[in-house]
């Protein structure tokens, strides 16, 4: 069994919030806190160390007492920019992926993913959300992965690709469902930032 200690967490903050009039998604109050700080209080229950990938605002981030690392491409490249800095950093066998806006994600996020890497024996389980008509969608950026993958994912990014779906598909991976589709909501506008508020 894989316990809390085994699994650094990674906080995704690096991107350019564009739909957010480029405000640093990570800093924007949520119920008067920053998502960021939502997001570091919901995840310290679920893993050891944590790391923030950010590339604006460093010192805000860093204020957290958490190690802050940038990208190494200077141009937004995306979640597996953010992916490969995790895994560089990454001290213990396992990294799992959160969003900084998303901040209802499930409290049981590490158990559950964690469960089917061991039961699967895969390299990479993300999560997937089903919606009330049944519909099931995949949610990437929030996986438990081997901490062994930096050789995988720097060959894939050498290609010149960034498309999580493709790294995945090169992988032993899987997925885990959740019920709870609202956990997985997130916040790219004010509106919607406003939403999760009132139904949170």
């Amino acid at each position: 069994m894989i316990s809390a200690e085994q699994i650094t967490g990674l906080i995704l903050a690096g991107g350019r919030a564009q739909r957010m009039g480029g405000i640093d998604k990570g800093l924007i109050p949520f119920h008067q806190k920053p998502l960021i700080e939502t997001t570091i209080q919901r995840l310290k229950t679920q893993v050891g160390p944590i790391l923030i990938n950010a590339n604006r605002n460093i010192t805000k981030y860093a204020v957290y007492g958490y190690p802050v690392i940038m990208d190494e491409t200077p141009d937004f490249s995306g979640p597996l920019a953010g992916f490969l800095m995790g895994l560089k950093n990454c001290k213990t066998p396992y990294l799992l992926t959160t969003p900084c806006d998303s901040p209802l994600f499930p409290e049981d996020l590490a158990t559950k993913l964690a469960s089917e890497l061991e039961r699967a024996n895969l390299d990479l389980v993300y999560a997937s959300s089903k919606e009330a008509d049944g519909k099931v969608w995949a949610q990437p950026v929030f996986c438990l992965m081997r901490a062994n993958l930096q050789d995988s994912l720097i060959s894939f990014l050498d290609k010149g690709d960034l498309k999580i779906d493709r790294w995945f598909k090169e992988l032993k991976s899987g997925t885990v469902i959740f019920d709870n589709a609202q956990a997985f909501a997130n916040a790219n506008t004010p509106e919607e930032l406003q939403s999760l508020e009132a139904s949170s």
